[in-house]
């Protein structure tokens, strides 16, 4: 009888070894992940670490990875070679992704990010700068080019999610960013469900292209990091704000604008919103890249490197005509690099 009564006591305390057993196996499985990647440079702005790696002269050319990914992306896909013979390349790590952290207290919208990018740009005595965003990247790029378009030269958008609607998905992969429940999710139990769902997930963004096994066995156990599960949860949450809000509008952008779509992405509409926002953004250019899914840069990197040097074209030629950029609303928030402290940069602090 006394089993009996301490049955449901004993099966708890079992779940809860259980599960603290899983918590720590989990976290030296994030430590190993990011100590196998290659450490670039990393800035310390307004308390938040911003890793990013670099190459090449000319001009600047700043990418932004999407949801759930992180700077190599780019560097497995090859743009980020390729970009570098032609351009200075950077490609950052997002917040919260990678090697750059994401503190608490600010929701790191895209405008905040976009906010954050510029000021990294400053930070490093850059005045002008091209910008290349893929999926959620997307969003960033076209709020620097809303709100900093003095600096942009122009933006390339790949697969971006420009305007979402409602989808339960979104509510579903917002879940893990709730407090206590959704943080012990992400320590015990979803790390392990993220590897287990790899294959098909990869798939999924991939199709009809072939998975890029690169980039498939990279970002595998990077991705699956608790700490990188809160912020793809939390950019979620942003996603599924932004879709019940409705009011995307894009007319406002006034930087040369290259815009491209995979033919058969499935994860979203994405040649519906690549139309709809070449219809909105004048003078941008669109390029649906046959057999390519939402992963057009891992799939088709040269067309993307192509539409670079289109929109970096674009930038040269008005600049050459000395034509007046048409007025925004980005001298509003223009960040002034001696109005605030300046970043410190460390060529050696890559630690989680």
């Amino acid at each position: 009888m006394a089993f009996d009564r301490d049955g449901p006591k004993l099966a708890t305390g079992l779940l809860a070894a259980s599960l603290a057993a899983l918590a720590a196996y989990n976290a030296i499985r994030a430590k190993r992940a990011i100590a196998g990647r290659a450490c670039g440079r990393v800035m310390e702005i307004d308390g938040l670490r911003l890793h990013f790696i670099e190459a090449g002269t000319g001009m600047p050319l700043l990418l932004l990875h999407g949801n759930g990914s992180m700077a190599e992306d780019f560097k497995s896909s090859g743009i980020f070679d390729e970009a570098a013979k032609t351009y200075r390349v950077l490609a950052f790590d997002r917040p919260g992704f990678g090697r750059s952290s994401r503190p608490r207290g600010r929701r790191w919208s895209a405008r905040d990010q976009a906010d954050l990018i510029h000021a990294a740009a400053c930070g490093l005595g850059i005045e002008k700068y091209l910008v290349l965003g893929h999926s959620w990247g997307a969003w960033i790029a076209l709020e620097l080019a809303r709100r900093h378009s003095p600096s942009v030269a122009g933006i390339v958008l790949v697969s971006g999610y420009y305007y979402p609607p409602p989808r339960l998905d979104l509510a579903l992969a917002a879940l893990p960013a709730l407090p206590v429940i959704g943080t012990a999710f992400r320590h015990t139990l979803l790390p392990p469900l993220v590897r287990l769902a790899w294959h098909w997930a990869m798939e999924k963004i991939f199709k009809p292209a072939v998975v890029a096994g690169e980039f498939a066995a990279l970002a595998k156990d990077v991705a699956s990091r608790p700490s990188q599960l809160r912020a793809v949860s939390l950019e979620t949450a942003s996603m599924l704000a932004a879709s019940l809000l409705g009011k995307a509008n894009y007319r406002d952008i006034a930087v040369p604008t290259g815009i491209m779509a995979g033919s058969g992405d499935r994860l979203f509409d994405a040649q519906r919103d690549a139309r709809r926002l070449h219809a909105e953004v004048g003078g941008s250019l669109l390029e649906v890249v046959p057999g390519a899914g939402h992963m057009v840069h891992q799939s088709a990197p040269q067309a993307v490197v192509g539409m670079v040097h289109t929109i970096a074209g674009r930038h040269a030629l008005f600049q050459a005509g000395r034509r007046q950029r048409p007025k925004s609303r980005a001298d509003e928030f223009k960040v002034d690099p001696a109005s605030r402290e300046p970043p410190a940069i460390s060529d050696a602090a890559c630690t989680e």
